[in-house]
């Protein structure tokens, strides 16, 4: 069986030093691909360089919403520069004002989504959207500047009703460990009314760990929780949630599946 972790910050502090350990565990529980996404000009560098030491890691660079304000105009133009043939996508870049109330911080999230958006189209590589607290800002920042070569909403925590808005735009909706929360109504009626062929799985590693390891560091092998619990939920087996979800990543990302 094949499993892709669509999403895993092995380039963050507390995974970093140990990646070797944490992708060999994921291995061998079938786990046999992962993306690593970035969040700042430092997490972006690491990304590279993780891709380059592991097969199976491929990476994307970019700005986080709540790292916009702490990053300086000659990183944010280094980010930009940063490529190889493992760049498989921009992010994750998007909106997060749960963390940021102050209009003019937020208008200038609003400003460095779109410029990434464009300059994922301009490589012409997907996009991976951090959305929190700001689900219409981030419908409406796509509408206005389209990702022409698709993308995936990450960890979606936004209503079903929208669910179809952003496929519409092109992009995929990713689940992580909040699916399997026994109190997780919103995101479990959102996998309900995602169609199979748009549904992708994540860790968000070292984040939002799974029950029953909520509140402890998550890693890239918990992916299987995540699959058991989608495959619950849409009612098929977790052979082929994990058939279906690794397609759809390997579309996306146009990475290789046979290693």
């Amino acid at each position: 069986m094949l499993v892709i972790d669509s999403h895993c910050h092995l380039n963050d502090d507390s995974l970093f030093l140990k990646r070797k350990q944490l992708i060999e565990e994921a291995y061998k529980d079938d786990v046999k691909i992962i993306i690593c996404p970035s969040d700042s000009y430092k997490s972006s560098l690491r990304a590279l360089l993780i891709a380059g030491e592991f097969e199976n890691v491929y990476y994307a660079v970019g700005i986080h919403p709540s790292e916009v304000k702490n990053t300086t105009e000659e990183e944010y133009n280094d980010v930009k520069k940063i490529k190889s043939k493992k760049l498989v996508a921009i992010g994750e870049i998007g909106l997060d004002f749960y963390w940021e109330k102050d209009e003019k911080q937020r208008k200038l999230q609003i400003e460095a989504f779109k410029d990434q958006i464009r300059h994922a189209n301009e490589l012409k590589l997907p996009i991976i959207v951090h959305s929190r607290d700001a689900i219409n800002e981030t419908l409406k920042v796509l509408r206005e500047v389209k990702p022409l070569y698709g993308g995936v909403m990450h960890c979606y925590s936004g209503p079903k009703e929208m669910v179809k808005d952003f496929i519409d735009l092109g992009l995929y909706i990713s689940f992580g460990g909040p699916l399997t929360f026994t109190n997780a109504k919103t995101p479990k009626e959102a996998c309900l009314a995602t169609p199979l062929d748009r549904l992708l799985v994540e860790t968000d590693s070292p984040y939002l760990s799974p029950h029953p390891f909520r509140g402890k560091e998550n890693s890239p092998k918990q992916v299987r929780l995540v699959l058991k619990a989608l495959a619950n939920i849409k009612d098929i087996s977790e052979e082929e949630a994990a058939r279906i979800t690794s397609e759809n990543a390997a579309r996306l990302f146009h990475v290789k599946t046979n290693l």
